[in-house]
């Protein structure tokens, strides 16, 4: 039986995770119609949710999580995928209630597996991974909106982690006049490096505004916040303006007025990119491979090794993780 190393978590007494990289056979992967070998993967703010209390999203123990995963193809019985495509999986429970992304092999559902435009490596797929993909979602709701380049800033909340790196690179690409907010202001050149035109601190907009409208300035907002912080979006939001909300670092509610709905004819766009039907998934890939500069994907990366992923999820709970980690999985 072929072997495979990969990051083993448990939860222990004190209802907290514990994990450790061990190895063991192939006999204990889940079901599924293709393997593959797992080059790479990342670590995303609900993967430091899972490794540090499971969050209620992982229902067997022990586990391997890991949202994301790129790699190789090695068998299919699904005649869409053959071995050696380049694919990537991101959701559909991946890492939560099946074994994901942090093992050296994985066995998956081929309707859930994405193959990769030429354009993007396996390496590159991991670092865009479920943030990146997440941050085109978002972009794709605020065009199909009509929010256009030269209608007026872009807001991106939380721009210094996965989602919102990858969205100012995309929304610059893009033409768009993009303004990051931000808690840690000594980003501010990396943000800038990436493509934003503006950088306010977040606490500018981390509080419910004083009005529930206030003088109109964004004509579209990228929020992974939440609470507080998008209310105050929406109050800046200009007539028939929107938001695309996709996270909720800061929250889960959503203390905000209805009068920008009701006088500025303003929109708010909720972003799955866990169970997305398979078309606009393939779709967000496909514009990844053509609207995202991977120059600048590169500058958001940093490597990591699979021992380090538990220290990690402690660090971008606390929002301590500047862009994406790559964490290479064959050896």
């Amino acid at each position: 039986m072929a072997k495979m190393h990969a990051l083993l978590s448990r939860l222990g007494d004190d209802k907290q995770v514990v994990s450790d990289v061990v190895e063991m056979d192939d006999s204990a992967l889940p079901e599924g119609d293709v393997t593959v070998d797992v080059e790479y993967t990342t670590l995303n703010y609900k993967d430091g949710m899972i490794l540090t209390t499971g969050a209620g999203l992982v229902k067997s123990w022990p586990h391997v999580g890991g949202i994301d995963l790129a790699g190789t193809v090695t068998s299919s019985d699904d005649p869409r995928f053959k071995a050696g495509d380049r694919v990537t999986q991101n959701g559909y429970r991946l890492g939560e209630l099946v074994w994901g992304g942090y093992a050296s092999r994985a066995r998956v559902k081929a309707d859930h597996l994405v193959k990769l435009p030429d354009t993007i490596s396996t390496r590159q797929a991991a670092a865009i991974g479920t943030a990146g993909y997440t941050a085109m979602l978002c972009v794709l709701a605020l065009e199909k909106h009509g929010v256009k380049p030269g209608m007026g800033e872009v807001l991106v909340t939380g721009a210094a982690g996965g989602v919102g790196s990858v969205a100012i690179a995309i929304l610059k690409q893009l033409g768009y006049e993009v303004t990051a907010s931000t808690g840690r202001l000594s980003e501010a050149d990396y943000l800038k490096s990436l493509g934003a035109d503006h950088v306010i601190e977040r606490k500018e907009i981390s509080e419910a505004p004083d009005h529930p409208l206030l003088p109109e300035r964004f004509a579209g907002v990228v929020d992974t916040v939440a609470g507080p912080t998008i209310g105050h979006a929406l109050s800046m939001l200009k007539y028939a303006g929107a938001a695309a909300v996709c996270g909720l670092a800061g929250g889960v509610t959503l203390p905000a007025s209805i009068l920008p709905f009701l006088l500025r004819g303003i929109a708010v766009y909720g972003i799955d990119s866990v169970m997305l039907p398979m078309a606009p998934r393939q779709e967000a890939w496909r514009r990844l491979g053509t609207d995202l500069p991977l120059g600048k994907l590169e500058s958001t990366t940093f490597n990591a090794r699979l021992e380090d992923v538990p220290e990690l999820a402690k660090e971008i709970l606390q929002g301590k993780v500047r862009g994406r980690a790559v964490i290479a999985l064959q050896r």
